[in-house]
């Protein structure tokens, strides 16, 4: 009985690990089993930052906002509450790219957020 041979499968399998290695440091990107363990912690990698990325942009939005905040006499606490007073729902995305590019808008915003809080 003639002996089993991986052949086409398993090279196909090993070459689409190392074309996803491609790039990588040292025999990390050559060396199949270097490459696959490689591989596979990227993808945990890649897995886990995609949601810390959504955390990691909140905190910058806040960040910005807070700034902008504080320029303009209140602390982003007390402009979240204004702005939920006053029945302003704009998200922080927003509110932090206002915060950027146009600040008189933002301006505006926060003097809002002042005369609901002392209603």
């Amino acid at each position: 009985m003639p002996r089993v041979k991986g052949g086409t499968v398993t090279r196909k399998r090993r070459k689409k690990v190392i074309k996803l290695a491609k790039g990588y440091f040292g025999s990390k990107h050559t060396l199949f089993k270097v490459a696959n363990q490689q591989v596979m912690k990227s993808g945990q990698y890649a897995y886990r930052d995609r949601r810390q990325k959504k955390r990691d942009f909140r905190k910058l939005w806040i960040t910005r906002i807070n700034a902008a905040a504080r320029m303009n006499g209140l602390s982003y606490s007390r402009l979240m509450h204004g702005l939920k007073l006053a029945g302003i729902d704009v998200n922080r995305k927003m509110l932090a790219d206002l915060a950027v590019t146009d600040e008189a808008a933002f301006a505006a915003l926060a003097e809002q957020a002042k005369q609901s809080i002392n209603k």
